[in-house]
């Protein structure tokens, strides 16, 4: 998948009426993920995305690994694109399940695996939600 198709499924599947809103989504989520878990991870995970896109994952940040919660990952990724807490998270998870599509399962799998699981709905489970629910199905595509 090149850029364009990438960033017009996101685009597509947000309901976004603009590019620049699809971009600051994708960048949140990426980058944010890109913190959270090892730099090797990150970068598997980006190989198989789109050159513009990968860099979000690897790139643009500055330390990978970092240790925090899913509440936080919220925080960070709502202050980035600019959106609500709840907004925030349905973004991601569209944007994880589009991610999931394109990458080899074993780099999925690295992902899930570099996060910790938990009990509660506020854990980084529901990151997965679409993906977990079989994908993506809303329109046509």
């Amino acid at each position: 998948m090149q850029f364009d198709e990438f960033t017009g499924t996101v685009q597509h599947r947000l309901s976004f009426p603009g590019t620049g809103e699809t971009l600051r989504a994708i960048r949140a989520t990426l980058m944010t993920l890109g913190e959270r878990i090892p730099e090797g991870n990150a970068a598997d995970l980006a190989a198989s995305l789109p050159m513009e896109i990968k860099w979000y994952m690897t790139g643009a940040v500055t330390e990978h690994g970092q240790r925090f919660d899913w509440p936080e990952f919220l925080t960070r990724v709502s202050e980035i694109e600019n959106a609500d807490r709840a907004d925030a998270a349905y973004h991601a998870r569209v944007i994880i399940d589009l991610v999931h599509e394109e990458v080899p399962a074993s780099d999925f799998r690295q992902l899930r695996d570099a996060l910790p699981e938990s009990e509660s709905d506020e854990g980084w489970g529901s990151l997965f939600e679409i993906v977990d629910s079989g994908g993506y199905s809303g329109g046509e595509e």
